[in-house]
């Protein structure tokens, strides 16, 4: 999957067949706190989204960065996949 971290934008991007799937950031020091997600219409791959999700984690992690979701679909996220738990900021608990 190739993503793009538009900064100007403030989100990272990929394209699908379907279009253009997107999450929306906020940068605040070295937190990334992760707003909103942009799909295309009749866009519904779960499988695809938690893909997308797990590689902006990656580059979130590599960056050594923070990740603080605020959107209920992303807190959800880390709830199923426990081992991401390691990016949040410290006083943050899911």
């Amino acid at each position: 999957m190739d993503i793009k971290d538009n900064l100007f934008a403030r989100q990272f991007e990929t394209i699908t067949e379907k279009g253009l799937v997107s999450v929306e950031y906020q940068l605040q020091e070295k937190k990334i706190f992760l707003t909103k997600i942009n799909l295309p219409d009749a866009f519904d791959n779960e499988a695809f989204i938690s893909d997308f999700l797990k590689e902006i984690l990656e580059i979130i992690s590599e960056r050594k960065q923070k990740a603080v979701p605020i959107l209920p679909k992303i807190v959800q996220f880390f709830k199923k996949n426990p081992v991401y738990k390691e990016l949040l900021p410290p006083g943050i608990r899911i």
